[in-house]
């Protein structure tokens, strides 16, 4: 087994962890097949298989959930992630990720005092005025104190947690293993690839520990809405940032929780809605950059009905192509056009094997159901869980970047519901998609697709001389070979040496016939030509059998 090439010692008392926190949550066969416990017992630490009667009587989804929280951090978001996975998971088990949050302590502040003063070159007293010892903010990654710059204005202070990276490490070094073990030991997790979803992972978490990589982020986004004043984004004090502390502005409003203060405050929660909506529709069509995880803990609600958003940790990038594929995939729903539709999710699916006579089956009821429906009365929630759906269904795995999207929209819907209950998504996404459309058409931008389709054409054109010459080299070396990967070529040669076969036994028992009935005619020979009959009698009932038998097949 793999596991046996694990010569790190001191990943064993974690595996134990992990593998007693699994059994004791009904995993215990798991445990087995990825020969985790085979691990454990040859290292002389035992496990016990039993679950308890109350784990017993909970649903799947629920039990997952819970032995992610106990097992802490990493796994924690890894469940954060299976969030986002729509197109994988069924809507009981994403509800449950939904509910995992890191519930960790905070870290003293005694503790804290070195790594900050280390990345401050100061002490936080010299640095900034009231600075509070107390968290109001402590998560698996970093937790939150609030400050005051030299001119009195307020900031928040996100501190990476001290050793956190080691641990965090110790739990991917052991997921790997057990990634590449899943894909090969369980043929129905193999489709889903868990190495490289692991590995998306890997980036992704690593890029949260940067906290420098998020104040990047916070400063892009910021860039983006600059001129506008329904959307606010805090400013980065990159004096004071660095990798293991990100310093910004504290932005003093209503939380998103919080709907009744905003009533009492005299905010709109019309208008938040709209402008929120119209914020992160606008970072997903037009910038190609967007938050990821748009929930009401990550929205502050400002004066003047100004919509602040925070926490950038988790961020998603769109191609114009990916944003392309998504206003064509809407705009194919609006005209009713399965084949357009179609065409989007066969190019998002990419190279895996799809059955697509069921896929456009499922397309074709999918356009049916919304075929009484005008585009503004869609619920974007609903219809892109509709398509996830279909992609589980049909055994397809969406593209991590389309993954998050769908997520990030569902959650966006969700939250305008929240603030106006007759708020429809499609009614903000509407102007923009008939803006992208309108835009594929202007001069400007046709000039660009001619020119590139030009260069692609010409460098094809180019390379086509050294491609030939390559292939002719190739050939007189003798090392030439086509690789023809046909369809049904073995099923098709397997017919035809059946069909020979009988016509050949065709030939062989006229002839018999035929010369069974000379030897009849001289004397003495008569015994040759019934044993000749015979055997031509048998082989009739052999080609008789043999047709009715592939008939039935």
């Amino acid at each position: 087994m793999l596991w046996e090439t694990i010569s790190v010692v001191r990943d064993l008392p974690r595996l134990h962890e992990i593998a007693t926190i699994m059994i004791r949550y009904g995993w215990g066969d798991m445990v087995r097949v990825l020969g985790i416990g085979t691990v454990l017992e040859r290292a002389g630490r035992m496990l016990h298989w039993q679950t308890t009667s109350e784990i017993d009587q909970l649903d799947p989804a629920v039990r997952v959930r819970r032995a992610m929280e106990e097992l802490g951090p990493t796994f924690v978001k890894l469940g954060q992630l299976f969030a986002t996975r729509v197109d994988i998971f069924p809507p009981v088990w994403i509800a449950e990720f939904e509910k995992l949050q890191s519930h960790v302590p905070p870290v003293d502040f005694m503790v804290l005092a070195p790594y900050l003063q280390a990345a401050l070159g100061r002490s936080v007293n010299e640095a900034f005025k009231d600075f509070d010892p107390v968290p109001f903010a402590a998560a698996s990654v970093a937790q939150v104190h609030r400050a005051r710059l030299a001119d009195g204005t307020p900031v928040i202070l996100k501190i990476r947690r001290p050793d956190i990276e080691k641990k965090i490490e110790a739990d991917l070094r052991i997921m790997q293993h057990l990634a590449r073990l899943a894909e090969h030991e369980i043929p129905d997790v193999h489709r889903y690839q868990p190495v490289m979803m692991l590995a998306q992972f890997r980036r992704s978490l690593r890029r949260e520990l940067d906290l420098l990589m998020e104040a990047h982020n916070i400063d892009r986004f910021r860039t983006n809405f600059v001129g506008d004043a329904s959307v606010h984004i805090p400013r980065v004090y990159w004096e004071h940032t660095s990798e293991i502390l990100n310093v910004q502005e504290e932005l003093l409003g209503i939380p998103g929780t919080h709907l009744k203060d905003a009533v009492a405050a005299g905010l709109d929660l019309q208008v938040l809605a709209a402008r929120g909506a119209d914020a992160v529709l606008k970072m997903i069509l037009v910038h190609g950059y967007f938050h990821a995880d748009p929930h009401p803990g990550n929205v502050i609600y400002l004066p003047g009905n100004t919509v602040g958003i925070i926490d950038f940790g988790m961020v998603g990038r769109l191609t114009e192509y990916r944003r392309n594929q998504i206003v064509d995939l809407l705009d194919a729903l609006a005209r009713k056009d399965e084949e357009g539709m179609l065409t989007v999710l066969l190019d998002w699916t990419g190279n895996d094997e799809v059955d697509e006579t069921r896929l456009a089956y499922d397309v074709s009821e999918l356009v049916f159901s919304y075929d009484n429906l005008q585009l503004k009365d869609v619920k974007l929630g609903a219809l892109l869980t509709d398509i996830t759906a279909i992609i589980r269904d049909n055994a397809l795995v969406l593209p991590a970047d389309l993954a998050l999207l769908f997520k990030a929209l569902i959650t966006l819907e969700g939250l305008g519901q929240q603030l106006d209950p007759t708020f429809h998504m499609v009614d903000h996404l509407t102007p923009f998609v008939r803006s992208v459309i309108a835009q594929r058409y202007q001069p400007a931008a046709l000039i660009k697709r001619g020119r590139k389709s030009l260069k692609e054409a010409l460098e094809v054109v180019g390379g086509l001389p050294r491609d030939l010459a390559r292939l002719m080299r190739e050939a007189r070396r003798g090392r030439l070979r086509i690789d023809l990967d046909l369809k049904r070529l073995d099923q098709f040669g397997q017919q035809l040496d059946r069909a020979s076969s009988r016509i050949t036994m065709g030939i062989l028992t006229a002839s018999l016939v035929i010369g069974s009935s000379i030897v009849m005619t001289v004397e003495g020979w008569r015994f040759l030509g019934i044993l000749g009959f015979l055997l031509a009698f048998l082989n009739s009932l052999w080609v008789i059998f043999s047709i009715w038998r592939s008939g039935r097949h």
